[in-house]
């Protein structure tokens, strides 16, 4: 077998199954692991797949910090979606935290004046667009302004968010890992994240299909500690599969 048939076929496979293993490949091409390894930098190089710890996945997990003007302007009508179905979630006497990013800046756009309805929120963008509902009560998070996310985070925030309870929690992530959680490119963020998860009784999380397989630097939580995932008709089966097999309540709009 030549060289260009062996790429065919790894990429092929890491088409059907989601990633190729060195040795595995060893075995099936009947070639030294050296022989492999070259073949995944070389396909690597023209950026078809990922190489990561003896194996190869099809496209780089780890994700770079953007700000929220540029973030806004990905997925937009996926966000959209997801915005309605998580604003379609909220009940009278709600007390919600919402965190920040795009997405639930989209969800905050969507929330109309419900009764009794209290909203605490990291996000300054969130905290203008509920402040013209005179009929809902929000609350600012104290803290260290992130230019990138124009939100808080920090001793401040954290300390704040021990002093309440409340009803739901949604969520924006940067990546959501099957097998590492949850993430968020600020380690910052990921800490306030963690208390946010404290406090509250459910967690609602709003991210796009393009958030899945993905890796942020700061890890927020597990799998497990997400009660409800809202997500838009990209999410592969596999995935969405594994989400309900673990209990997660899966929206897909």
């Amino acid at each position: 077998m030549n060289i260009v048939d062996r790429h065919k076929l790894i990429l092929k496979k890491l088409e059907e199954e989601g990633f190729v293993k060195v040795n595995e490949l060893s075995q099936e091409f009947n070639v030294s692991l050296v022989t492999i390894r070259k073949d995944l930098k070389l396909l690597e190089e023209r950026k078809l797949l990922f190489r990561s710890h003896g194996k190869a996945i099809p496209a780089n997990p780890y994700i770079a910090e953007n700000s929220v003007n540029i973030k806004e302007k990905i997925h937009p009508q996926e966000k959209n979606k997801i915005a309605i179905a998580a604003a379609a979630t909220l009940e009278p006497h709600d007390c919600i935290i919402i965190a920040s990013g795009t997405s639930v800046i989209e969800f905050a756009r969507h929330i109309k004046p419900i009764e009794g309805l209290t909203v605490l929120t990291a996000s300054l963008n969130t905290a203008i667009i509920l402040a013209e509902h005179n009929e809902i009560d929000v609350m600012q998070l104290g803290g260290n302004v992130r230019s990138s996310s124009s939100s808080v985070v920090g001793p401040i925030a954290e300390k704040m968010l021990t002093e309440f309870t409340f009803t739901k929690l949604f969520l924006g992530v940067d990546g959501i890992d099957l097998e590492f959680g949850l993430t968020t490119t600020s380690s910052m963020e990921a800490s306030l994240n963690k208390q946010m998860i404290k406090a509250a009784h459910k967690i609602i999380v709003l991210a796009d299909s393009s958030k899945f397989s993905k890796k942020g630097f700061g890890r927020i939580c597990g799998i497990d500690e997400v009660d409800h995932i809202i997500t838009d008709a990209g999410i592969d089966e596999k995935t969405k599969e594994r989400l309900i097999e673990l209990g997660v309540e899966l929206t897909i709009v």
